[in-house]
């Protein structure tokens, strides 16, 4: 019965190790992600979350191909460098962020794109609204030991939603018809993990 127990044992480490159990954490010092939205027609405004966590599970230490990735981001940790306009998104004319305090990312999974180059496609939620998304996404310089011992890997991602979408429907116009603030949303998101 011992030697069952101890062969049970190596199937399963060698079953980890065969089947994905290399996990990663979003390192929340060194990601950010950031928005640009059109305002009055004419200028670009940006802004970004700054309090953030996630996870990465890939299928080895090598390789992101195919690795699953969640993500969590507080809404009330927006700026754009003016506190009425951040008070202004956190009101229910967008966000609601006291109602829904935070925007997610789950079942996303990367699939190659290319060298160096991923499409992630998981499921967004902002509000009370949950809609597929897919980002473009490229890895930065491979994988990397720091200076500290430690692993790490960093990532770009890119997409475009559209706010209305989620439920997110503030639609003042100026006398000529034009968006106080456009519908589409460019989201950029710079990631490094570490290596758990």
């Amino acid at each position: 019965m011992k030697n069952f127990f101890s062969l049970l044992a190596t199937l399963l480490l060698v079953s980890n190790i065969a089947f994905g159990q290399t996990k990663w954490s979003v390192d929340p010092a060194h990601t950010n992600a950031r928005f640009e939205i059109k305002h009055l027609g004419i200028a670009f405004v940006d802004g970004e979350f700054t309090k953030l966590e996630g996870q990465v599970e890939s299928k080895d230490s090598t390789s992101f191909e195919n690795a699953t990735v969640s993500f969590d981001i507080d809404v009330n940790s927006i700026d754009t460098r003016v506190d009425a306009r951040n008070k202004h998104l956190l009101s229910d004319d967008f966000f609601s962020a006291e109602k829904f305090p935070k925007m997610t990312l789950k079942n996303a999974t990367l699939k190659s794109d290319g060298k160096g180059k991923f499409k992630l496609t998981g499921d967004l939620t902002i509000k009370d609204v949950t809609k597929p998304v897919t980002f473009d996404v490229v890895q930065n310089n491979g994988i990397i030991q720091d200076p500290w011992g430690k692993t790490r890997a960093g990532f770009t991602a890119n997409t475009k939603i559209n706010r209305f979408d989620y439920n997110i429907k503030y639609a003042d116009k100026t006398p000529a018809g034009i968006d106080a603030v456009a519908p589409e949303v460019a989201i950029t998101v710079n990631v490094e993990v570490v290596k758990n």
